[in-house]
């Protein structure tokens, strides 16, 4: 037992670190995600937001500034990828429709996060809510340029690959926040 009531209050910086490196693993899977055969598509999307949501949420969780904002971040994703699981994105528009919803959503969560940090994780947090941002303004804007090219062609394959960095993108920014969250905890422990 320890002499330092505030010991008992200190997160697990190991696991932050943990699930920011896991995520930005699954950039890696995203950056694939053109070479998934399109049937399968809508669930290989699901499974990597199921992971990332599970992994930020429980990162979340280890936080002691904005700990709910946070776990609110992980729990959006989770929602995007049931939205994938129930079947609801199996076309090319739905899914960017719920993609870019999802970065939206984050975007604000995060932002009103980064409100409440302080030092670097404030300035990694807002730069992952702005990349979030970014991309959901992006597949917004491309979404209604591509509406002509899907209804004619079909989604081809650039407009997935394109799809698949967007995704790629968010996850680098996710995991590199939680990247500096652990470091900062860790730096706080000493």
């Amino acid at each position: 037992m320890t002499d330092n009531p505030a010991a008992g209050n200190q997160r697990n910086p190991h696991r932050i670190a943990i699930a920011g490196w896991l995520i930005i693993a699954l950039a890696g899977g995203a950056a694939a995600l053109p070479l998934v055969s399109p049937a399968s598509g809508a669930l290989v999307i699901a499974g990597m937001l199921g992971l990332a949501g599970v992994f930020e949420t429980l990162a979340g969780a280890q936080r002691q500034q904005a700990r709910k904002l946070a776990m609110l971040a992980g729990i959006i994703t989770l929602v995007a990828a049931g939205l994938f699981f129930s079947d609801q994105a199996t076309k090319f528009a739905p899914a960017v429709i719920i993609v870019a919803g999802w970065l939206f959503l984050r975007s604000i969560t995060l932002g009103i996060a980064s409100s409440l940090e302080s030092g670097s994780v404030k300035i990694w947090t807002g730069l992952a809510a702005a990349a979030d941002f970014l991309l959901a303004v992006v597949l917004a804007v491309g979404f209604s340029a591509a509406t002509l090219v899907i209804s004619l062609f079909g989604a081809t394959e650039q407009m997935v690959a394109q799809f698949a960095w967007v995704l790629a993108i968010s996850f680098v920014a996710t995991g590199a926040m939680l990247l500096e969250v652990a470091r900062c905890a860790r730096r706080e422990d000493v």
